[in-house]
């Protein structure tokens, strides 16, 4: 795949996760079920070097099954970079990491390194499970929150994230007004469609449905591996578009030339998704599926007038919402309705929609225009509040950067 910005690019090379205990079994992270949490613990990696002002620095919010590891390689040996935005995120990339310091967390529920489902329950010395608590976007965020207070950046230049991780830019822009600059929702929605809840809903019994999920307790068994990939599979559909699809696949067989008469794989199509489901279970927890599937149905900052006018009352990041126009998973037409609510409320806001054959992971994937425009609204955001055109000068004592 060509990079975001030509063959030239360059990566942010071979990078370290980090982690760090944030909340103790005595001082516990709130949520918003009315439950708290702790220990937590946060996996988290960092791209470039904080200045000494400390007003570089980025937040990158990952989509659903995203990690932490938003750019580069873990290992030198590594035949390619690993990061989910490594197109994105580097020297010279939109994210350019010789002038800004970005920050990406695994999210709280996640399984990759912080606090999840399969994490230890202190109480019962057991993965919690479905024992742990339910999670909101606002409670992604609280421990975001938390991680860059750890960090001492006491503002954001950005907070940026597609599809989930949007929705977590916008709860960002809405709990912590005063904590960053700009909101960056791209491929994202104010609130999920009763469509897009019912394709959650069959994912999540797909799972629980699997005669090895054992009410979430499988740890130590064998895992609901038929069910996640399932999951995956239908979710994967939506990703994409139907041209995407015809032009990738059409109705061309797989490793065959004529049809089983049976119910193999006979099309290229079912033998990728087949493949999808099948590599998905090797690096996802199912239970995590459940809980990070709920919070973005829970998702719906702007319910009625009067929580949407005191919400948006103390809202002063300006806010760019991005959209692609084969993304039929959050449509243009939910960006629009965001674009629309924060105009009515005279907030900052910039829209843009951009043409892809590549559906709702079309945010992922290089795109022209898409970089051009996330590019120069970065640029103008580092202008105007960092002040210098000069990339950052040496590295803040304290914080770590690239390895």
């Amino acid at each position: 795949m060509e990079s975001a910005s030509g063959p030239s690019s360059q990566s942010v090379g071979v990078v370290q996760t980090q982690y760090v205990e944030l909340f103790t079994s005595e001082k516990r992270l709130p949520l918003d079920c009315g439950a708290s949490l702790g220990p937590v613990q946060v996996a988290y990696e960092t791209y470039g070097t904080l200045n000494s002002e400390r007003n570089n620095a980025i937040l990158l919010c990952h989509a659903l099954s995203g990690t932490a590891h938003a750019a580069g390689r873990h290992n030198p040996d590594d035949p390619k970079t690993t990061g989910w935005w490594d197109i994105y995120v580097g020297p010279g990339k939109p994210f350019d990491t010789n002038r800004f310091f970005v920050v990406c967390s695994n999210n709280l529920g996640g399984c990759d390194g912080t606090t999840g489902p399969s994490s230890i329950d202190p109480g019962s010395e057991r993965p919690y499970g479905l024992t742990f608590p339910m999670i909101t976007i606002g409670d992604i965020a609280r421990l975001q929150k938390a991680l860059i207070d750890h960090l001492g950046i006491t503002r954001l230049l950005a907070v940026a994230g597609g599809s989930m991780g949007g929705m977590i830019a916008l709860q960002w822009a809405l709990d912590y007004p005063d904590s960053l600059e700009a909101a960056i929702v791209i491929a994202s929605t104010p609130r999920l469609s009763a469509q897009n809840i019912a394709f959650n809903a069959v994912a999540r019994q797909a799972i629980m449905a699997d005669p090895h999920f054992n009410n979430g307790n499988y740890y130590d068994k064998e895992r609901p591996r038929k069910g996640l990939a399932l999951a995956r599979m239908m979710a994967h559909i939506t990703y994409l578009s139907e041209k995407g699809l015809h032009d990738k696949f059409g109705r061309r067989l797989q490793d065959r030339e004529s049809f089983s008469f049976g119910f193999e794989n006979d099309f290229a199509v079912e033998s990728y998704l087949h493949y999808q489901g099948s590599s998905f279970v090797k690096k996802f927890d199912a239970n995590t599926y459940l809980y990070i599937t709920k919070a973005m149905d829970y998702f719906d900052p702007f319910p009625d007038p009067r929580t949407t006018a005191e919400r948006l009352a103390k809202v002063t990041a300006r806010i760019l919402i991005m959209s692609f126009d084969t993304d039929w998973r959050f449509d243009t037409s939910r960006s629009k309705e965001l674009v629309k609510t924060l105009n009515w409320h005279a907030k900052r806001v910039t829209f843009e929609e951009f043409p892809s054959p590549h559906g709702h992971d079309a945010f992922l994937l290089y795109q022209p225009l898409y970089q051009q425009s996330l590019a120069s609204f970065l640029n103008r955001l580092y202008q105007e509040c960092v002040g210098t055109t000069e990339a950052p000068a040496e590295i803040v004592e304290g914080v770590d950067g690239i390895v």
